[in-house]
């Protein structure tokens, strides 16, 4: 098998069992943890780029420009991972899968809304399709799908700001986790400060889990930018749902959150709409060989 389908794999499969890593973290408020999954990654980020000797190069491509969109992906990529952390810790697994399952139908509609992009006939079809389960599920849940929804918009709008970003995948986390290393510290100090911290108050096993964090944020995108550049958009559009199904199956089967008749009845149209938008985007693109925007939870 080419080896872009395994690094392809191991990112979107990382992010599946994302879950299950928060999940060990649950004891620590969902705004810390996203201090420490941004400082983390940061400094991750900053010792890979040195190692490479590639610090010059990405010093370079810094201007005030590449600043400005940057701040958006950062505030974007900022508010998706705390609300991700929270729903998980919560116990909304499977609506955070939902999230991610709506998120290329929200790609396609905001590349045809804000970018111009034109849309096929056909691909109006799924979408249709997906806002009709979105509905039936609101009715059903009795209230809006809001974490369902906040998570394909933030990501959705990172997804289109990357698009338009000028940075690789590697510079481009580095830069935003750099805007938000400094907010992150100093709120952590405050905790820390105040005796409220959990880092270095709750055990050796969750110290090492914070600092973790960062480097399961950074190794599943190394593997994906690996994989982009191997194989085809195709391929890339089959595996990019492997990370919701598996947070969908680990919500359901060993958190044991509800998941009566009617939420599989919404789902399923969703996974019908998702069924019928790859079968035409593999139809009208299966010669393309063009990476995705990154990124998940």
């Amino acid at each position: 098998m080419n080896k872009g389908i395994w690094y392809g794999i191991g990112a979107y499969a990382m992010w599946g069992f994302f879950p299950i890593y928060w999940k060990l973290l649950k004891h620590v408020p969902a705004l810390e943890l996203l201090g420490h999954r941004i400082a983390w990654s940061f400094i991750f980020l900053i010792i890979i780029i040195l190692i490479s000797k590639q610090w010059n190069e990405f010093r370079s491509l810094i201007n005030a420009k590449t600043l400005q969109i940057y701040l958006i992906a950062s505030l974007l990529i900022g508010v998706n991972w705390l609300l991700y952390v929270w729903a998980v810790n919560a116990g909304h697994i499977v609506e955070t899968s939902l999230g991610y399952f709506i998120n290329p139908l929200l790609s396609v509609f905001l590349g045809l809304i804000i970018l111009r992009e034109k849309l096929r006939l056909t691909q109006w079809i799924p979408i249709v399709i997906a806002f009709i389960g979105v509905v039936y599920l609101t009715l059903t849940y009795g209230r809006l799908p809001w974490i369902a929804l906040g998570l394909a918009f933030s990501f959705g709008f990172y997804g289109l700001v990357k698009k338009l970003a000028p940075l690789s995948s590697v510079f481009g986390l580095t830069l935003e986790t750099g805007i938000l290393f400094i907010p992150a510290l100093v709120y952590l100090s405050i905790h820390e400060a105040d005796g409220t911290a959990s880092f270095l108050h709750t055990g050796i096993t969750a110290d090492l889990l914070m600092i973790g964090a960062g480097i399961v944020t950074t190794i599943p995108l190394l593997m994906f930018a690996s994989a982009a550049k191997q194989i085809p958009l195709t391929m890339i559009g089959v595996l990019q749902y492997l990370a919701p199904t598996i947070q969908f199956l680990i919500g359901v089967f060993i958190y044991k959150e509800a998941f009566d008749t009617t939420r599989l009845i919404g789902f399923s149209i969703v996974w019908l709409a998702l069924i019928i938008f790859w079968v035409e985007n593999f139809m009208a693109n299966r010669a393309t060989v063009s990476p995705l925007p990154v990124g998940e939870g």
